[in-house]
């Protein structure tokens, strides 16, 4: 948990201002070279106008060892780095620090500088992981008991040692019995102040849509772990009513002497991207004590709030509040009243909102909702323990009331999650969490959270790490990332893919079990099989290391589609037609100011569909990314699921076999699947289930291709109405594909004779989607047209490797298409592979009747051309699978566990 130690002084300006004030004058004389390393490190930094990073394993081992035979006047320096710089929890450099105070403690060492009482002031600083061995020792420790006690009233990621404290407390330790009575009384809670009344902030508002592309520009993905070098990256593309130089219209607002509230129509749509909750954070948070370089805290205020971007806010202790924004301005000073939900400007009240959950309150006064989530389950662990009642210090979630008609599909998902028959919307629930994702962009900070959780081992049964996003064209920090991040991931118990492996959602897809909740760090963590509810990096590192997440069940809403699909028309066309069909009923508008999403923060249920192959409904719920819904269900027959992990059991063995780590988990994920296999059940909605809204898409009446205009997901258009358009790049790729549109677009280019008229790039999902085709021959047929191919995974869509060339007119058939994205200044167009090919052919979007003529070639093939990947059909792999046997203990360990879920 990201614990924010409250009762300890706060950090004065040193994360504000350079943390080392002292370093230059002494560089100036013969100082130690700590201090120099340091100096030269904050003189870079100054140049950035940041502030240093936090110190490394490396020089938190120069300084222990100045500790303990300090330079004289280095000493102020040395206690305020060992103090304020070192990071908490399980980081490498907090073990050295934490070695070297547990050994003052113990007597082992000693300092002149840090006293055996201070030690352990310190250790109680470092909130868990450690630490707290050493402090649950020194509850027995005469000299030092009563401070070990005060330190661990406020520590809250005890885990198992809170065993330890309990045994102590029976056997009569006075102290114990203290740190027991405080965690009861939740005074770790009640010593942190309580939201204000009022609180009067500056706007720092941003007209229009604020998508995580803004705040976190995917070229600057690098830098996302070190959050003050990352921010200086924020709205850094130009866009109107923002000013150019961020940072200095920032400073100078903050002259007005209040706090700045982010301010804009829509806010944070986009990437699942907790880097760009942390880089707004960083200019309008508050500094968390004895936490280097992190905020928490401040106020973020939206006409609509992106679900995802709510959710990273409220992990981070901030304010997130809707309200109509058009009565405010940049610069303006408002007075916000949280309990009374109103706004007061000049005097006057300007409007007026509701707080998602009065819990909302508890979550900004604990520092988080993670914060107070694990806080009050110690609270009822010690309660428990003391055999008092229930805690009355809380605000609870209501619940809603019973089912009286029914519970849709992803209400029965989230309920067999929770051990219920079902959530109904406005419920708050902790359903566990089978699956969990991890990707390259996201996994450092993810990396980094998991280490402030003192998280040494993952409950979630199984967690994935993947590459996709920064294998091919990788930065030097990346290649790091590539090597030090796997060992991480597997020492936990998860599982590590390679670089070059190919793109997160295909993978995992691969090891999902039917009607299961999970979770990942990429908002297109959308299962084709169960339901997701993708999160920022902090929430994806809770749910991995507790194996359970926090959520306020949401509504759904139901699309069903009817009728049969036309010639022509693809996938990829109903996907679009859902926002189509949408704004034609007035469920969904382009326009940003009022905006109005019938989907946004709800769950998409899609129905009608039954026939399709897993591969296939993963186009679909991709998509609800896009409509910025908090988590999508599609409902298919019994046999293509069958088919599917069939497949993905021979897969996983082969993985297996190809040394993948770690083994004991995926051959816990087989033997779940088996388990499934063996009584294949699907779940399906009660008939009288009911929804926010319903939307019935007429296949028949859907004739020719849907796509969606530059540069807004949500704006889409039939191919009559942009025909013409000149097409200076087209793109096939990212998680919206599969091998069959990779065949169709082969297909096609296959009877064009020379050089394409535009610029074709080519990424497939994964590698053994590119070994099929280049076995095939389509290898050649691209090359053969002058296309260019990419290492299998995420390439043009994320925009964070290579570009497409500025100002660009592009076909994409990528997730989504906001400005800069792809290329700076380019125009987008999102559309199906086999419209993208076309474009790619005459260089400009068909008339309908052209693609129609185009596309009819495919016909006679179909059958051939959208083949999926049966790996229990593909003779290597079946090969490699029939060599790995799975233990009958860890047979009986998933075994348990799907009957455990299947109750």
């Amino acid at each position: 948990m990201l614990q924010r130690i409250g009762a300890a002084p706060a950090r004065r300006a040193a994360l504000r201002a350079p943390a080392l004030r002292g370093a230059t004058a002494l560089a100036r004389r013969g100082v130690s070279d700590f201090a120099k390393a340091v100096h030269e490190i904050t003189a870079e930094r100054e140049k950035l106008k940041i502030v240093p990073p936090p110190l490394d394993a490396k020089l938190t081992g120069m300084l222990v060892e100045l500790l303990k035979k300090p330079p004289a006047d280095e000493a102020d320096f040395l206690l305020e780095q060992l103090t304020n710089r070192v990071p908490p929890g399980v980081d490498e450099a907090a073990y050295v620090k934490a070695s070297f105070l547990t050994a003052l403690v113990k007597g082992e060492t000693s300092s002149p500088l840090v006293t055996k009482q201070r030690a352990v002031e310190l250790l109680g600083t470092m909130q868990g992981g450690y630490n707290v061995d050493t402090l649950v020792g020194a509850l027995d420790d005469p000299q030092v008991a009563e401070t070990a006690a005060a330190q661990l009233k406020k520590t809250l990621l005890v885990f198992e040692a809170f065993y330890d404290v309990e045994e102590k407390a029976k056997k009569g330790n006075t102290h114990a019995k203290a740190v027991l009575q405080s965690w009861a009384d939740a005074e770790w809670f009640t010593s942190r102040p309580k939201v204000a009344e009022k609180m009067t902030v500056t706007v720092f508002k941003v007209p229009g849509e604020t998508n995580t592309d803004d705040l976190s520009p995917a070229p600057d993905a690098w830098s996302r772990p070190d959050i003050p070098l990352h921010a200086l990256a924020m709205l850094k593309n130009p866009r109107e009513g923002v000013p150019t130089d961020v940072p200095a219209a920032i400073d100078e607002l903050k002259r007005k002497g209040h706090p700045l509230a982010y301010v804009g129509d829509v806010v944070g749509t986009g990437s699942s991207r907790k880097s760009a909750t942390n880089s707004v954070l960083w200019y309008m948070g508050d500094d968390i004590p004895y936490v280097p370089n992190k905020r928490g805290g401040g106020v973020c205020i939206g006409g609509k709030i992106a679900p995802i971007f709510y959710n990273t806010m409220e992990d981070s202790g901030a304010l997130p509040l809707e309200f109509d924004v058009s009565c405010v301005e940049m610069g303006d000073v408002i007075d916000i009243h949280p309990y009374e939900g109103k706004v007061i400007k000049g005097g006057k009240q300007v409007a007026t909102f509701e707080l998602k959950s009065h819990v909302l309150l508890d979550e900004v006064q604990a520092g988080g909702r993670i914060p107070l989530i694990i806080g009050r389950q110690v609270t009822k662990r010690a309660r428990d323990a003391l055999g008092l009642g229930p805690s009355a210090v809380f605000r609870l979630p209501t619940d809603a009331a019973p089912a009286a008609a029914g519970y849709t599909l992803a209400q029965k998902m989230v309920g067999k999650a929770c051990g219920v028959a079902g959530v109904l919307p406005g419920q708050y629930c902790e359903p566990l969490m089978t699956t969990v994702g991890s990707q390259d962009t996201t996994g450092p900070m993810t990396r980094d959270e998991l280490k402030d959780l003192a998280c040494l081992g993952f409950l979630a049964d199984l967690t994935m790490q993947s590459f996709c996003h920064t294998a091919a064209y990788p930065k030097p920090v990346d290649v790091v990332t590539h090597h030090t991040l796997p060992d991480f991931i597997m020492s936990r118990g998860g599982v590590s893919l390679r670089p070059g492996d190919g793109i997160i959602h295909t993978w995992l897809n691969r090891m999902l079990v039917p009607d299961t909740v999970g979770t990942g760090g990429d908002s297109h963590t959308r299962f084709p099989i169960g339901i997701s509810f993708p999160a920022g990096s902090g929430l994806v590192a809770f749910a991995a290391a507790t194996g359970l997440m926090p959520l306020d069940m949401p509504e759904s809403v139901l699309v069903r589609f009817t009728g049969t699909m036309q010639p022509g028309v693809t996938l990829r066309d109903l996907v679009h037609a859902i926002p189509y069909v949408a704004i034609q009923r007035g469920l969904l508008t382009v326009e940003k100011k009022g905006k109005k999403n019938v989907f946004s923060g709800r769950i998409l249920e899609i129905e009608g569909l039954e026939h399709l192959k897993c591969e296939q409904a993963f186009e679909l719920s991709d998509a609800s990314a896009e409509r910025s819904a908090a988590g999508c269900t599609i409902k298919l027959a019994k046999e293509p699921v069958i088919e599917y992990l069939r497949s993905n059991v021979t897969m996983l063995k082969w993985m297996i076999a190809e040394g993948y780590g770690e083994r004991r988990t995926l051959e816990r994920r087989i033997g779940r699947m088996e388990e499934w296999l063996a009584k294949p059940v699907l779940m399906e909605a009660d008939k009288a289930a009911t929804y926010a809204a319903t939307i019935e898409i007429n296949m028949d009446e859907i004739k020719e291709p849907i796509l969606c205009a530059p540069n807004d997901p949500d704006d889409a258009r039939l191919l009559s109405d942009v025909a013409g358009d000149k097409v200076d790049e087209v793109f096939i790729g990212s998680c919206m594909t599969n091998i069959g549109h990779f065949r169709a677009a082969g297909k096609l280019l296959a009877k064009h004779d020379g050089q394409l008229p535009a610029k074709l790039w080519v990424a497939p999902p994964t590698k053994m989607d590119a070994a099929q085709l280049t076995a095939e021959g389509y290898y050649s047929t691209y090359g053969k047209v002058g296309a260019r191919t990419e290492m299998p995974g995420c390439s043009l869509c994320m925009g964070n490797q290579a570009r497409v060339n500025d100002k660009a007119t592009v076909v994409s058939t990528s997730t989504r298409n906001f400005p800069n994205r792809l290329g700076k200044g380019a125009n987008v167009y999102l559309a199906s592979a086999e419209l993208a090919a076309i474009a790619a052919i005459i260089g400009r979007l068909p008339t309908p009747a052209e693609y129609s003529s185009y596309f009819k070639s495919l016909d006679a093939t179909a059958a051939d051309t959208y083949r999926y990947l049966n790996f229990d059909q593909v003779p290597a792999f079946q090969q490699k699978a029939s060599k790995v046997e799975i233990s009958s203990e860890i047979r009986e360990e998933a075994k348990k566990l799907q009957a455990k879920m299947s109750q």
